[in-house]
């Protein structure tokens, strides 16, 4: 069952820490978050490189899990899951979306997002209508039999969008999905997340570019290991 406004946060942590041993001691990189996403949200955190964001999304991707506090997703306790559930709840609630595009340039638009239903129990005419009206959410119907190594940048992206939305998700995950691309393709691209957050995907998007800020419903900058919200 996907989540819904009667069903909680899509993602909430309590008293997080993230900790990593070091010869000197341990360093915190993430201090006492709290956080609760809400279904439907467009979340965009910023901050400067060494802030804790990378690790945070480490945490929210389900790739980690804390040393001290307790993440929920989709109301299961990360740190009570095995990597076998972990992985299952990555495969079917997840989407992630990267800087570079992790495409198979040598495979059609089509079988790029084809890809994502590799390891689930869908079949494949199933699996292939949902990818065809993913590239079409994304605009690129047109192209969904074009190899990606003929494409733009924009244009691969939004088959990487496509990908982590074939299956759709609780909650699609981007990390600086507008770093590899001009200012145009960039427009472009978070018009489509836009538009995919507009149809109820929850969004938590990370950036150095304050500029996307406008397309988020909220603001979160992290700094010093620590999430604050900002108006």
């Amino acid at each position: 069952m996907r989540n819904d406004a009667s069903a909680g946060p899509v993602l909430s942590m309590r008293g997080v820490w993230k900790s990593f041993a070091t010869p000197r001691g341990p360093v915190h990189v993430l201090r006492g978050v709290d956080l609760e996403i809400e279904p439907g949200s467009f979340v965009v955190i910023t901050g400067p490189s060494g802030s804790g964001k990378s690790t945070f999304l480490n945490l929210a991707s389900l790739l980690d899990t804390p040393t001290q506090g307790v993440v929920q997703f989709a109301g299961r306790v990360t740190s009570t899951l095995n990597e076998k559930e972990l992985c299952e709840l990555r495969k079917e609630r997840l989407g992630m979306v990267f800087q570079k595009f992790c495409l198979l340039t040598h495979r059609s638009a089509l079988e790029n997002v084809l890809f994502r239903f590799r390891y689930l129990a869908v079949p494949h005419t199933e699996a292939q209508k949902s990818s065809e009206r993913a590239l079409a959410r994304v605009g690129l119907a047109a192209q969904a039999d074009q190899p990606t190594r003929l494409m733009s940048g924009g244009e691969m992206q939004r088959v990487a969008i496509a990908r982590a939305v074939a299956q759709r998700p609780d909650l699609l995950v981007a990390d600086e999905p507008t770093g590899n691309l001009d200012r145009a393709a960039a427009e472009s691209v978070m018009e489509v997340f836009r538009d995919l957050n507009a149809d109820g995907i929850t969004i938590l998007l990370v950036t150095h570019n304050e500029s996307l800020l406008r397309f988020a419903t909220r603001h979160l900058v992290c700094a010093d290991g620590r999430l604050k919200d900002r108006a």
